[in-house]
């Protein structure tokens, strides 16, 4: 069959909704500033559906130090990849502050967090190594593993029982190749918001030969007494070998990087062919980046306000009865029950008579027959939003218990 032909015919799990989704459902258009309250196809909308944990993505020190870095420098320099003419002692700088940050001897700047996973897990393996993941990993991770060529094993979420009998059958296999085990987990998992049992995975170490790689895009700036991530709020922060997280998330920017001893950082300097092959981090990406990481180190308030918005979220979705799962960190799912039709009901609901905007997540990502309403707190929501929220999710949770979605057809028009 022609390619393209192949593609008309199957246009994916997600792909095949596009013709209605389109626009409305997915590749929404948020407008407006950066801030709880934006605009959606006209329409002021309370928004949940940002990764701006703590408000900085229009934060006034951030936005002069952006727009400063813009001026003098420009969006190119520097030209080419690090390794042959794009370092500058700005990123070097930066490098070094994050990994003081997060307590590791040396760190790396990485382009972007989703290739620098996948291109992290290519360098750091190769046929006679094996590699040991959670289930519910995110898909840069699987990515990374899908393209190993050695073995590679899964446990079932946090299931330590299972890691262990993976680790077994992964020395049995190194014992004969002379390879290494890599562990793979998250600090915080992005759906569920609940965290890595990092914790657990350590404790093996005491009886098993590996390394442990750790991606923390959520818990970084958001866990742990300073902020260093999920690795600090469990008291393990030395047992994390690779330490990773991008700053799309509390640092409300673009790049990534990955922390870890010396040695391993340099391997990875001239390994990772991602970054060899690849323009360097812009200047004024870099200097924003040295402002946002100087606000995460001296103003511990912005990850106060973020937590107690958490926490009246949470614990106002529980005593209304809903259930939230088992979330430990900011990340806020809410878990109903329905089909596809249902969740095209609800998303419209909220948006247009409620004025909600949320991430709305359905099978595969998610069981058949479970909708899940993922909300993302951030420092500069406020506990009026938060009432605003919950008493809009009573109402559609009601309607939702009565049937009247399953009744009703979808909505005409939503395309862009």
């Amino acid at each position: 069959m022609d390619l393209f032909e192949k593609i008309a015919a199957n246009r994916g799990p997600l792909g095949s909704h596009s013709h209605y989704a389109h626009g409305y459902f997915t590749f929404p258009k948020l407008e407006g500033e950066i801030k709880p309250r934006m605009i959606f196809r006209g329409k002021e909308v309370l928004t949940w559906s940002l990764n701006n944990y703590l408000g900085l993505a229009n934060h006034p020190e951030v936005r002069k130090a952006d727009a400063d870095g813009a001026a003098e420098y420009g969006m190119a320099l520097p030209m080419g990849a690090r390794m042959m003419s794009g370092n500058s002692n700005l990123h070097e700088q930066l490098e070094s502050e994050l990994a003081d940050f997060v307590q590791k001897p040396d760190c790396m700047l990485l382009n972007f967090g989703y290739q620098g996973v996948v291109s992290i897990i290519d360098a750091m393996v190769n046929r006679h190594d094996v590699i040991v993941y959670d289930a519910e990993s995110h898909a840069c991770i699987i990515d990374g593993v899908r393209l190993h060529q050695g073995k590679r094993f899964v446990y079932p979420h946090n299931d330590m029982a299972s890691l262990e009998k993976q680790l077994q059958r992964a020395k049995r296999i190194t014992d004969e190749t002379g390879g290494g085990i890599l562990v793979i987990t998250e600090g915080v998992f992005g759906m569920s918001g609940n965290q890595g049992d990092l914790r657990g995975v350590i404790e093996l170490k005491q009886k098993y030969e590996f390394r442990l790689f750790v991606d923390d895009a959520h818990g970084f700036g958001t866990m742990g007494a300073t902020g260093a991530g999920t690795g600090e709020e469990q008291g393990v922060q030395d047992g994390i070998d690779l330490y990773f997280s991008t700053f799309a998330k509390s640092m409300a920017s673009i790049g990534a990087f990955v922390a870890g001893p010396e040695n391993v950082i340099e391997y990875l300097r001239y390994n990772m062919r991602s970054q060899i092959f690849a323009k360097s981090l812009p200047m004024p990406l870099v200097v924003g980046a040295i402002k946002r990481l100087e606000l995460l180190r001296t103003r511990p308030e912005l990850k106060d306000n973020l937590w107690t918005v958490v926490r009246a979220l949470q614990s106002g979705l529980r005593e209304k009865g809903f259930n939230i799962g088992t979330t430990q960190s900011p990340v806020t799912p809410v878990l109903l029950q329905g089909q596809i039709p249902d969740a095209t009901q609800i998303t419209f609901d909220l948006r247009e008579n409620y004025g909600i905007f949320c991430s709305i997540v359905v099978y595969p990502v998610v069981p058949k027959g479970v909708i899940m309403l993922r909300l993302i707190p951030t420092a500069v929501h406020t506990l009026d939003d938060v009432a605003q929220t919950i008493k809009a999710f009573e109402m559609v949770a009601e309607k939702l218990n009565k049937g009247l979605y399953s009744k009703a057809e979808v909505p005409a028009g939503l395309q862009a």
